[in-house]
């Protein structure tokens, strides 16, 4: 879920001469491999950013649900030094950027600070550093109450990141960026509502994941023959099989009209009903967990 605030891995083969290989060697050569050349649409982009909840929502839900700050939940910014691949900077990058999110919501600054510094190394070793302005955004991620602002610099510092990497011919990190922040925002969601599973609110952000799921797949699909994204796709699948459990029912409402300030305003007035069973929450839970530990190890 948005706290985007800036917005697997593949099995160990033995080498021709019979040396095995070690993880970071492999994972280094599928880096360096060609990328298949696709586009991240801007337009699609936006969609997904918009249908994800935005920080003020989450921040509600996570504070009324009672339950204190627990880093236990986050990537620890020590496992940096761990990421010497493109894919791993990316892909936790969008986590850091996540984590950072949580820390502010519970305005824990000395933390957030940390986090700060994994992400500019991360950037940094992806040569993006230039698009965060970490002095800016520290003052900002020091006060809860400027979540709003943060969400501006960081959705126009993605569009910019987006349209760089383009032009690179590097898009698939865009991808990344995207999803490693989703993925620890349903993560932190999913253990927050275990902890509190009479929390309704909380479910039901969960659950109506399922439609931005769908533009995640989509997205995934660009890069199905690129070697550093199969891994994750493979793990992905059974978790968008998960999300087709949820049961989405929207029952249209009349529209209404209504003029403020001189302009011609249209309400929805449509609502909708989410059933996510206990099965299909723990079904979520689970995959969640094995794909970011895979992930952030």
């Amino acid at each position: 879920m948005r706290f985007l605030v800036f917005i697997t891995l593949i099995l160990i083969i033995t080498s021709c001469g019979g040396k095995k290989p070690s993880e970071d060697d492999f994972l280094k050569s599928i880096d360096e491999a060609p990328v298949v050349e696709s586009t991240v649409d801007q337009e699609m982009i936006n969609a997904i950013l918009q249908q994800i909840p935005s920080p003020l929502e989450i921040s509600l839900m996570l504070k009324e649900s009672g339950l204190n700050y627990n880093s236990d939940l986050l990537n620890s910014p020590d496992n940096r030094v761990n990421y010497n691949t493109n894919f791993q900077k990316a892909i936790n990058l969008g986590i850091y950027g996540t984590d950072l999110g949580y820390t502010n919501i519970y305005e824990q600054n000395q933390d957030g600070l940390e986090f700060m510094a994994a992400i500019k190394d991360m950037a940094d070793g992806l040569s993006i550093g230039q698009f965060f302005d970490i002095e800016t955004i520290g003052k900002l991620a020091s006060n809860s109450q400027n979540l709003d602002s943060l969400l501006l610099i960081t959705t126009q510092n993605f569009n910019s990141i987006n349209a760089y990497l383009q032009n690179q011919g590097r898009s698939n990190l865009s991808v990344l960026l995207l999803m490693g922040g989703w993925l620890e925002a349903m993560h932190i969601t999913c253990q927050v509502a275990n902890k509190v599973p009479d929390n309704k609110l909380l479910k039901e952000a969960i659950g109506e994941q399922q439609v931005v799921t769908e533009s995640l797949k989509l997205l995934m699909d660009l890069y199905g023959e690129d070697p550093s994204m199969k891994g994750l796709k493979e793990d992905l699948d059974p978790l968008w099989a998960e999300f087709e459990n949820v049961v989405i029912t929207i029952e249209k409402g009349e529209t209404t009209y209504e003029v403020v300030d001189g302009i011609m305003i249209i309400n929805d007035n449509s609502t909708s009903s989410i059933v996510i069973s206990d099965e299909t929450f723990k079904n979520i839970t689970t995959r969640l967990n094995e794909i970011r530990s895979k992930i952030i190890r």
